[in-house]
């Protein structure tokens, strides 16, 4: 494609493959543009180090909803997605892993997720080990506000160097970041004391944490913006330049020869939000909230009907599970649901008593009628038997400690909403915690009236090629635009459809 001006009155557009005879008298050539395709959008080197053909991965959501059936689908696609292991107890993990193991021997795009569990750290030691035992190639690190023994030692075990001194890593670890405090800790060497302390433990070598210390606890960064589930709600053309730039003062300060890769998440519904990604910088990007409608995604259909009717103000922030103590908030769907005000109100009642017998009795009966839909007796049983299996350790402390029981018994509503969103049980659907961001509103808006709007096929696939093709048909018009060629807004828009 050639870009002309018409000599007589300046007049600038296209025209298609050189001709001969071209230029001519009437046009001057004042550029040629070669095709765009998906696979160019992004950082080369990202696909080819971890085996892929498009920029793309589908995240990694908790409690399984990513199931071991997407990120196959995925990996088959020549993309990346990540099992959804946050949330799930050990033995699920495992079963994950394995599954995939079996299916995927040869592939080296697919992985699993590490959630930081402050509230249970013997639960992230051992899916940590875990993962490095089955050497599982990729490893995406949520949710951490700090580095922890158990990351460090997924982005440390098993490094070595080619003769050329190069360190080579046998697992790669994507570092899911909202803040650049944190993501200056990931984009850097490993703490010395943490090394220290994993040899000391006999969990890596000396010559490990050696080369440890020459290049940055992960190769990849992902850069969340406003998404579903743990969120900071900033926005994306914010924070992406921010952290490119520290990058770019780390590896000076380092010394790195290999420059970290950073991605983009949050907010990505429609292919003109992935175009925007991709030119601020973005080496990659990665979605969540709209595969939640896939197929292949481990929700209930009923949820997923939900999900299909949320548009861009239908979400709001609610109190998490796993860190409900802190007082941490993820970003939940609202509409069709009252999860939101109800697990807010478990929280100002955690905040404002000291025990769960320090609740008034009409605060009380209302919590056992309205949220719990039992009685607190009855409650904490079932809590109970749920720890005991976990970590009873939980349980030893709330024996000690009157307001940890309370969370725990919180807790029990707040891990069951998502289960009962998971599991389509229908009598809870005002209950149901479905995590999700204003991308699925976006996705919702651009899919009306397409193929992508029936439910059969929503495939994880279907969505990220659309995305990706639409985001490359954005990009294409954008780059014409930059050459003075006035570019009607319909060039911008890409209608679904199915693609192969």
């Amino acid at each position: 494609m050639q870009v002309v001006r018409e000599r007589s009155v300046g007049r600038i557009g296209l025209a298609g493959a050189a001709q001969e005879g071209f230029p001519t008298d009437e046009y001057e050539v004042l550029g040629s543009l070669p095709p765009l395709y998906p696979e160019r959008l992004g950082d080369r080197s990202f696909c080819e180090t971890h085996g892929l053909r498009f920029p793309y991965v589908a995240g990694e959501m908790a409690n399984g909803i990513a199931t071991v059936e997407m990120v196959v689908a995925m990996a088959q696609a020549e993309m990346m997605g990540f099992f959804g292991a946050g949330g799930l107890g050990y033995e699920a993990v495992a079963r994950g892993v394995a599954e995939l193991a079996a299916q995927l021997p040869q592939n080296t795009n697919w992985g699993v997720n590490l959630i930081h569990s402050p509230n249970e750290p013997t639960i992230e030691e051992r899916v940590a080990d875990l993962l490095i035992r089955s050497r599982v190639p990729r490893i995406s690190a949520s949710a951490f506000m700090d580095l922890t023994p158990a990351v460090v030692r997924c982005a440390t075990a098993g490094l070595t160097t080619l003769p050329t001194g190069e360190v080579v890593r046998r697992s790669h670890v994507f570092a899911k970041i909202s803040r650049p405090e944190v993501a200056e800790k990931f984009m850097s060497p490993a703490p010395g004391a943490i090394l220290d302390l994993l040899v000391r433990r006999g969990q890596i070598t000396a010559l490990e944490a050696q080369l440890a210390a020459r290049v940055p606890v992960a190769d990849d960064v992902t850069v969340e913006s406003d998404s579903g589930g743990h969120t900071d709600n900033r926005p994306l053309a914010a924070l992406l330049p921010a952290i490119m730039a520290l990058r770019d003062s780390l590896a000076r300060r380092h010394g790195f020869t290999r420059q970290v890769r950073i991605g983009a998440a949050g907010g990505l519904g429609s292919p003109a939000a992935v175009a925007a990604a991709f030119a601020l910088g973005a080496a990659y990007v990665v979605t969540g909230s709209v595969n939640q409608v896939a197929q292949e995604a481990g929700l209930s259909d009923d949820a997923k009907e939900l999900l299909a009717q949320a548009d861009l103000a239908d979400v709001t922030m609610a109190p998490a599970a796993d860190m409900f103590e802190l007082g941490v908030k993820l970003q939940v769907l609202r509409r069709g649901t009252l999860f939101p005000s109800r697990a807010t109100l478990l929280y100002n009642l955690y905040s404002s008593h000291q025990c769960l017998e320090d609740i008034p009795s009409d605060a009380r009966s209302r919590l056992e009628r309205d949220v719990l839909q039992a009685p607190i007796s009855e409650v904490w049983r079932l809590t109970q038997e749920f720890w005991q299996q976990r970590d009873p350790a939980e349980l030893e402390r709330a024996e000690r400690d009157p307001k940890h029981r309370m969370a725990l018994l919180f807790r029990w509503y707040l891990g069951n909403s998502s289960r009962w969103a998971i599991q389509g049980v229908v009598d809870r659907r005002r209950d149901y915690q479905i995590w999700c961001g204003p991308a699925m509103g976006a996705f919702n808006r651009w899919t009306t009236g397409s193929f992508l709007a029936e439910p059969e096929n929503r495939t994880v696939v279907q969505i990220a090629r659309n995305l990706m093709e639409g985001a490359a048909v954005a990009s294409r018009a954008h780059q014409i635009r930059t050459f003075g060629v006035p570019v009607p807004s319909t060039a911008f828009a890409f209608q679904p459809r199915r693609l192969v």
